[in-house]
């Protein structure tokens, strides 16, 4: 079977962001195609918002009840072959669920749940569904995020002895949730995002980044999370000393507040043997250091690539590729896995963040507040 994958959306009706990130991306292939939707909190708006994006009117539901319901009952050549949840961070379990329940495969944003218990109950439901899952952990499919995986997958780092990881933002410096901004509101608001501000928001992509590079785990951490913006509850930075399941150390900052920075994610993984260093605001450089030799600096399509990272570097060498072509990356092999999944084959190498990942990101967020809460203090990261 050779055709586009069909998919639906909930969430990212006009005026979303990251609604219109998810449809792009999962455009840039070829592989996919939007065929409906439930766009909106409310009928009218998620109508309007369909039909902006010129879907048949027959398939613009005005809920993602009403969206599974009525494409469940479609001929199995014509329904949507999964659905793509981009609402805040409330809304990803119910509709997830519910695809679960009535058959149907997951993508989803991060943080994966409102909760941990939702999360743990997720992951339960994949398992049983035997549905495939994504996770929107964007960053890991830039094709130098690849590359660094790779390399220390191979030893070339040796024994990883010492992690830094930052995530700085300064979006959130003044009160912009006072004014009504639709991307502040809903962040600084524990009943739709959780009990993690810019921890939930950014802080999971830095502790995502971490694991898929090095492939270790954060055993415990020491957190302390400020909250600066007037009258916020959640927080809006952060500092984390880690302890690794290998005994490696590593630090982290993320924030939200930091004034002049734009979206300043980068990490330096530093082993007996050597380093690496990259940084999202230039992604088509990753900077590598061997002992007692001259630094390396790989590109993307450049030369000296594992073959992880040429397979998703789409354009020659020294064309810049980006953040929308690392979210189709994500895109692109959850088709790939999917395409062989209805033709009944088998996929070795599934590079994609899943529901464990997501599991994990949740239990971040929660191990991280309770440290804070005792002053910092060294917390279990189960």
């Amino acid at each position: 079977m050779t055709r586009k994958l069909r998919m639906g959306m909930v969430g990212g009706g006009t005026g979303s962001f990251i609604g219109d990130v998810h449809r792009k991306a999962a455009a840039i292939d070829g592989m996919i195609e939007l065929v409906c939707g439930a766009f909106s909190s409310t009928p009218e708006k998620s109508i309007s918002s369909g039909k902006a994006l010129h879907l048949d009117a027959s398939r613009c539901y005005g809920s993602f009840e009403e969206m599974i319901q009525k494409e469940k009952e479609l001929a199995e050549d014509v329904r949507m072959d999964f659905v793509s949840i981009v609402t805040p961070n409330h809304m990803h379990f119910p509709p997830a669920k519910m695809a679960l329940e009535n058959g149907f495969h997951v993508v989803c944003d991060k943080p994966m749940t409102l909760t941990l218990d939702e999360a743990l109950a997720l992951e339960k439901m994949v398992a049983k569904s035997g549905k495939l899952f994504a996770l929107t952990h964007n960053y890991t499919g830039h094709p130098l995020v690849k590359q660094a995986k790779a390399m220390v997958a191979n030893g070339d780092l040796g024994n990883i002895r010492k992690i830094q990881v930052q995530y700085l933002q300064g979006w959130l410096t003044t009160s912009l949730e006072t004014t009504g901004q639709k991307q502040a509101t809903w962040r600084v608001d524990p009943k739709r995002s959780g009990i993690g501000g810019a921890l939930g928001d950014i802080g999971t992509h830095a502790e995502n980044l971490v694991a898929y590079i090095t492939g270790l785990k954060i055993d415990e951490l020491a957190v302390d999370l400020g909250r600066f913006g007037a009258g916020r509850v959640l927080d809006d930075d952060g500092n984390v000393l880690l302890r690794m399941e290998n005994g490696a150390k590593g630090t982290m900052s993320f924030s939200q507040i930091a004034v002049g920075e734009e979206n300043g994610l980068a990490i330096k993984v530093y082993g007996d043997k050597g380093s690496l260093e990259w940084h999202q605001e230039n992604p088509n450089k990753l900077i590598t250091h061997s002992l007692n030799k001259p630094v390396k600096i790989f590109t993307p399509n450049g030369n000296d690539l594992y073959p992880e990272a040429l397979h998703v570097s789409r354009i020659p060498a020294g064309h810049p590729e980006g953040y929308l072509e690392a979210f189709a990356t994500i895109y692109k092999n959850f088709a790939t896995h999917l395409l062989a999944f209805l033709n009944g084959e088998t996929i070795d190498n599934l590079d994609y963040p899943n529901v464990h990942d997501g599991v994990r990101g949740m239990q971040f967020i929660y191990a991280a507040v309770e440290s804070d809460k005792n002053n910092a203090a060294w917390t279990k990261m189960n």
